[in-house]
């Protein structure tokens, strides 16, 4: 490939699109998963094929398309991604576990796109966001515990990005991000905000039957109508997506002390 030809990139995760598309740098794109075209509907518009995701592609739909380059993140099999290296085809796998990780994706999309400049703004302008949102908490407010699901069978804790931005918002993240965990056990912390975030679910999570199925009725965050399922895209996406769950957060933790007018 010459200089003057562009970068063929395939994306294996909407997150990856997401950055492209904030960085301008979709016309780079020649593959991309049917989730990046939910998270992105204008791609549908663009000369783009679509591929199996990061866990589930094969060598062979990546190779017909001559990608420079595949770009995937967690979750991703490692055998997948494997095929596709020793059918010569350069493979960058991200595994963000928290904020700082984030940014520096993006970053590291931005380097290889040829927009690092942009991915500067971009990771400004997402932490500029957040610590307004953190200082917009007044100092010594309560803290209300807040249980972030990302998955129901079994139950599983949201994860450690999203802890962080519960923290920003105002509230006191339940459990070990990641980690597993039983209705019974959330039964006993009584939250004071449900928060059902299921990873593909989008905005379609059954709260008040989830509700009922665990006889959860009772608890605190269930009477005082602060069980709600978030889109599961601005929570679970390690992308600037995530702005939209802090903001999400912050309406539900102190929807009086925060001001969310701005920026949405």
């Amino acid at each position: 490939m010459s200089n003057a030809e562009p970068l063929r990139i395939v994306s294996l995760q909407p997150s990856i699109s997401i950055v492209l598309d904030c960085l301008g740098k979709l016309g780079l794109l020649v593959g991309c998963t049917r989730y990046c075209l939910e998270a992105l509907p204008h791609l549908s518009q663009r000369s783009v094929a679509v591929v199996h995701d990061s866990w589930s592609t094969t060598s062979d739909e990546i190779t017909a398309l001559r990608p420079d380059l595949v770009i995937a993140s967690v979750p991703y099999r490692q055998e997948s991604l494997a095929a596709i290296l020793k059918a010569g085809h350069p493979v960058l796998a991200l595994a963000p576990h928290c904020l700082a990780d984030i940014y520096q994706d993006i970053r590291l999309i931005g380097a290889v796109s040829g927009a690092s400049e942009g991915a500067e703004q971009v990771v400004n302008s997402m932490q500029a966001e957040i610590d307004r949102v953190r200082n917009s908490v007044e100092a010594g407010s309560a803290r209300p515990v807040v249980y972030c699901e990302e998955w129901g069978k079994p139950l599983i804790h949201s994860q450690h990005w999203v802890r962080e931005l519960v923290e920003a918002a105002g509230g006191e993240f339940l459990g070990e991000p990641g980690k597993t965990t039983t209705a019974e056990a959330i039964e006993q912390a009584d939250p004071d905000v449900i928060v059902l975030a299921w990873c593909g679910a989008r905005d379609r999570v059954p709260v008040d039957r989830v509700v009922a199925k665990r006889s959860w009725q009772h608890l605190r965050a269930v009477e005082a109508g602060r069980a709600v399922c978030i889109p599961d895209e601005w929570l679970n996406t390690p992308a600037p997506t995530l702005l939209k769950g802090l903001r999400a957060f912050a309406d539900i933790i102190h929807p009086v002390k925060i001001d969310m007018s701005q920026n949405r």
